[in-house]
């Protein structure tokens, strides 16, 4: 079994770096245009599925066509409550951002938001969830749960949920032969 796990590509809030997880961003024109510029083989007989975001439901046809997809909500990247839309330069002199960014943001969540652990938690019942199936398939997420779902399958590699990020578009073919194997896509 074959699975392509994508990141969305660009939208406005990536190229002005804003915390963006549960805002319905379509892709900005550059982030089109990158895509564009990228070629994924088509897996035989895969599923395609998707977050319920917009910028990943664009990305999934650009890549690979109209091609019919489930949506799959707890997909979502993480919910920044507060934070959302924001900035580091907006955030950096408000206390709870402080708090949150320098304590432990994997089990705190943000105010009115949700924790690293919580969307790891629902992510990966996500991809257990589709995996189970047996199928090749084409997930299309965002960063945040692309990488938890690595650092949660390759523990021993000893990257945190950063160092797991691909740029936008990019991703990882995971193979499944009674243990997972990964490699990088673009």
């Amino acid at each position: 079994m074959t699975v392509y796990l994508l990141r969305h590509g660009a939208t406005a809030a990536n190229e002005a770096h804003l915390y963006c997880g549960v805002t319905d961003l379509p892709l900005s024109e550059a982030g089109r245009a990158a895509l564009a510029a990228l070629r994924y083989s088509v897996l035989p007989g895969a599923r395609y599925y998707t977050s319920d975001r917009l910028r990943c439901r664009q990305t999934l046809e650009l890549l690979f066509g109209p091609v019919e997809a489930t949506v799959v909500p707890a997909l979502r990247e993480m919910d920044f409550g507060a934070f959302e839309m924001k900035s580091y330069e907006e955030l950096k002199d408000d206390p709870a951002y402080q708090a949150w960014l320098t304590g432990d943001n994997e089990a705190n969540p943000t105010p009115g938001g949700e924790s690293g652990a919580e969307m790891t938690r629902r992510a990966l019942a996500a991809f257990r969830e589709i995996a189970e199936k047996g199928e090749n398939a084409v997930i299309v997420t965002h960063g945040g749960v692309m990488a938890a779902v690595m650092a949660a399958l390759f523990p021993g590699e000893g990257k945190n949920r950063y160092q797991w990020q691909r740029p936008p578009g990019g991703g990882y073919r995971l193979e499944w032969a009674g243990e997972w194997g990964y490699g990088p896509l673009p």
